[in-house]
């Protein structure tokens, strides 16, 4: 024979869980706990709908102001790159003007060298041309002291008052 199960008003250990479980649903149904729920998830899926629209709004942003410094970087490389061709530029200019400043200035201090120079030789030929005609003077004036006495100076003197008188 078999044992005998206990009972209670007569449901078994097993019936009392499932009326239980019965009784408990239908307070959730009634409590309308089931909507509850969905009403929770769908606030949390709304959420996280609009959470996710944000995220994407934030990429997109993120992405434009990304294409707008990638923009701004390749100007500012291109402007970095003019610049630099024009301080080559400006840098071959000044080079070429001091080149052709310094060629100028050579120039004119070798041409104020020369006149310098030939203003010197010059003065120096004067002054030798003075000394010449000095020593010439003076060895003549000797030469003539010693050669001519009054007599002489006397005869020069008639011929040259003969010679003006003729004209």
């Amino acid at each position: 024979m078999s044992e005998a199960e206990p009972t209670f008003w007569g449901l078994n250990p097993g019936g009392w869980v499932a009326l239980a479980m019965l009784v408990v649903f239908a307070i959730l149904i009634w409590k309308r706990v089931p909507a509850a729920i969905g009403r929770s998830l769908d606030s949390k899926i709304a959420l996280i709908r609009d959470q996710l629209a944000e995220a994407e709004s934030l990429r997109k942003e993120a992405e434009a102001l990304k294409a707008e410094y990638e923009a701004k970087s390749a100007s500012a490389d291109k402007d970095r790159e003019a610049l630099l061709e024009r301080a080559r530029h400006e840098a071959e200019e000044i080079v070429a003007k001091a080149k052709t400043d310094a060629e100028t200035l050579i120039e004119r201090r070798t041409r104020m060298a020369e006149d310098k120079i030939a203003a010197e030789e010059r003065s120096a030929v004067e002054q030798l041309r003075a000394a010449a005609a000095d020593a010439a003077a003076k060895a003549a004036a000797r030469l003539i002291a010693e050669r001519h006495d009054a007599g002489t100076d006397a005869k020069l003197v008639d011929q040259a008052i003969k010679e003006i008188a003729d004209r």
